[in-house]
């Protein structure tokens, strides 16, 4: 079926163009959408004749969407899930998720405007597009992680915090020496006179 654009699509054409397209994604979406209208000859006049109105109300979304993109730029979410030791997802983490997550922390975005080009099923840091509008793009950062503390640590590294990662942090806290092994032995000595003087106060 042939359309006619009334405004770019993605991989389709621009707005005014006349592209071919298949009849199930013309009436399921393209046309009740409001995306295209059917080529055909009276339609051609009518968007001849609304073609500047057209455009004017494409360039007054983009103005908008771009003044949004540049709030959400730099932007990261952080959505807390259970995983296994491996960093998979019990589960995966939907557009829908996303879409919630940038609309709580202060810009309203639908499902549809979440592009995921892969399912995220692992903890770790992932970019994720948002599509504001056919021309108006930004990538914020989904932060996946199993608490909101293990979130701050990757977005400290920048990438998924492993299992390995919190063993190490664990065996380099057991291992820390006291204050006073870091201590020199004068003022070792000293520090334990001044603790051995409290001690003898409080008993006095």
């Amino acid at each position: 079926m042939e359309v006619i654009l009334l405004e770019r699509i993605e991989s389709l054409g621009q707005m005014g163009d006349v592209v071919s397209v298949k009849p199930g994604y013309a009436r399921n979406y393209l046309l009740p959408q409001k995306k295209a209208l059917r080529a055909n000859d009276g339609n051609r006049k009518v968007f001849e004749e609304r073609r500047a109105q057209l455009e004017a109300e494409n360039l007054e979304r983009k103005s908008e969407a771009e003044q949004v993109a540049k709030t959400l730029d730099g932007l990261t979410v952080v959505l807390v899930r259970a995983a296994g030791e491996s960093g998979q997802l019990y589960g995966s983490v939907s557009a829908r998720d996303i879409a919630d997550a940038v609309t709580a922390a202060g810009v309203t975005v639908g499902r549809s405007q979440v592009k995921l080009d892969k399912a995220l099923k692992a903890l770790g840091l992932e970019p994720v597009r948002i599509q504001l509008h056919p021309e108006v793009a930004v990538n914020v950062t989904v932060n996946i992680a199993r608490s909101e503390d293990e979130a701050e640590t990757q977005a400290r590294l920048g990438r998924a915090l492993d299992r390995g990662i919190l063993d190490e942090e664990e065996r380099q806290d057991a291992a820390a020496p006291d204050v006073e092994e870091l201590l020199e032995p004068e003022a070792a000595a000293a520090l334990a006179e001044e603790e051995g003087t409290a001690e003898e106060k409080a008993e006095a």
